[in-house]
């Protein structure tokens, strides 16, 4: 066989391994996004624009938690790949039994945490009236199902990084599909407003940590845990969140984002403005979840390649990735100039303001779309790679570039300057992780211990 029959039958074989981690990854994340896209359409739609600015108001706490989930379940997942293609088995069950305990330790001070910050949180986003009522009952719901919040952000990437993808998947699926039923009997049928729509996220939540859960101790699983692997070990626990702390910090820039966002449409308009705010969010999100579901189903693929030497395997992959999360970006942002109307109407077809509101958002706020997934893209290379402070230094620049937008956009052309402020800041940011992604992918071939085949 000729060496380009060689590199053709490779190309096939990543391509082949890509998509099988990809796909049910990015189904995953999909559907796991709908917790969010579902409670909001049933807001809009049976509470109105106040409603949506609630839920809005709340997103920076909540957001932050599932962040820490994130980290969790990142790290773990993540130490639990690369000792395997080490063959260091035992490191990787007590990699993934200490992400177990974690969740625990850190999500139960976390809930109490909110019960001190919250009303507060909500105050520094200037809330009131009907929105911050609505922002106060949800929370109230939220405080005291923390640790399941964050299992269930966490769980999926564990059980993905036990080599069961598609299991992965049917767990969340299973948690949206009892979302979107509780969903329409809490909020739709009983009238229970925001309080519905938290109870029936936090009982969705909960079956998909208990089956993630379960799943770690049946005999269907491959790194299979026993009750002493549990036990929580500093070191370890330190490595874990240092690999996962740019997921934490992604999560958490979303978070102060959105609360500066909210604080200033609330300063420059009014709570309409916060709840078309929320339906360019939820929009948007569809496509975040997508590109990240593609790099979090890249990851074990790049972390096992690299742990075991294969380093142009592992850059095919990652050029993969690259393509599929900007090229899916730039198709969002078609689609969404495509239909706007009727994708904003999916939410609410009766509040004009809201209407005209949301699609000046729409059209400003995503036009660099495709952008995001270059920046998610080369945060996960890094993570993947065990390079914890590259891998927040992106998240990081990622929030602190937007600021100076932030501060300045808003004097200058007040609404239409705080939907910009985002693009414009992703164009700045691209230039620098681009230059990251290039600067390391030289210093990997001299790392090369394996041919590819």
């Amino acid at each position: 066989m000729s060496v380009e029959q060689t590199e053709r039958v490779g190309d096939r074989s990543v391509s082949r391994q890509f998509w099988r981690y990809v796909l049910p990854t990015v189904a995953a994340m999909l559907v796991s996004g709908l917790y969010q896209v579902i409670d909001g359409i049933f807001i809009g739609r049976y509470v109105g624009a106040d409603g949506l600015a609630g839920i809005n108001l709340a997103w920076p706490m909540i957001g932050t938690f599932y962040g820490l989930g994130m980290m969790i379940g990142v790290g773990s997942g993540a130490i639990a790949s690369l000792s395997r293609g080490e063959g260091k088995l035992r490191l990787a069950r007590q990699a993934l039994g200490n992400g177990l305990s974690l969740l625990f330790v850190v999500g139960i001070p976390a809930g109490i945490l909110l019960i001190w910050g919250g009303e507060q949180a909500l105050a520094w986003q200037d809330a009131s009236g009907e929105a911050l009522r609505h922002a106060s009952d949800y929370l109230q719901v939220f405080i005291y199902v923390v640790p399941i919040a964050m299992g269930s952000l966490a769980l999926p990437f564990m059980v993905r990084n036990d080599e069961a993808p598609n299991r992965a998947t049917w767990l969340i699926a299973l948690g949206a599909l009892l979302n979107v039923a509780l969903d329409a009997l809490f909020v739709a049928y009983l009238g229970w407003a925001l309080v519905g729509a938290a109870v029936a996220t936090a009982l969705a939540q909960s079956l998909v940590m208990a089956l993630g859960i379960a799943y770690f101790f049946s005999t269907k699983v491959q790194t299979r845990l026993l009750w002493r692997d549990l036990r929580p070990q500093w070191s370890l626990s330190l490595r874990t969140c240092g690999i996962g702390l740019s997921s934490l910090l992604m999560y958490a820039y979303f978070s102060f984002i959105i609360a500066v966002h909210n604080y200033l449409f609330m300063q420059y308009g009014d709570a309409v403005f916060v709840g078309a705010f929320a339906i360019v969010g939820y929009t948007a999100m569809l496509y975040y979840l997508f590109a990240e579901g593609v790099a979090a189903g890249t990851q074990p693929l790049i972390s096992y390649h690299y742990g075991a030497g294969e380093i142009a395997r592992m850059k095919r992959f990652v050029k993969l990735m690259l393509w599929v999360a900007m090229g899916s970006g730039v198709l969002a942002m078609a689609v969404i100039n495509l239909f706007i109307e009727p994708i904003i109407l999916i939410y609410n077809s009766e509040d004009p303001a809201l209407f005209e509101a949301t699609k000046l958002g729409m059209r400003l706020h995503l036009a660099l779309l495709c952008l995001d997934g270059l920046i998610f893209s080369v945060g996960v290379v890094f993570q993947s790679l065990g390079m914890g402070r590259k891998a927040t230094f992106v998240t990081m620049a990622n929030m602190l570039i937007q600021l100076p937008f932030l501060w300045v956009l808003p004097k200058l052309m007040g609404i239409s300057g705080i939907w910009l402020s985002v693009p414009l800041s992703n164009m700045a940011l691209s230039l620098v992780v681009a230059w990251m992604l290039w600067r390391e992918w030289k210093k990997l071939a001299a790392r090369q211990v394996i041919p590819s085949t």
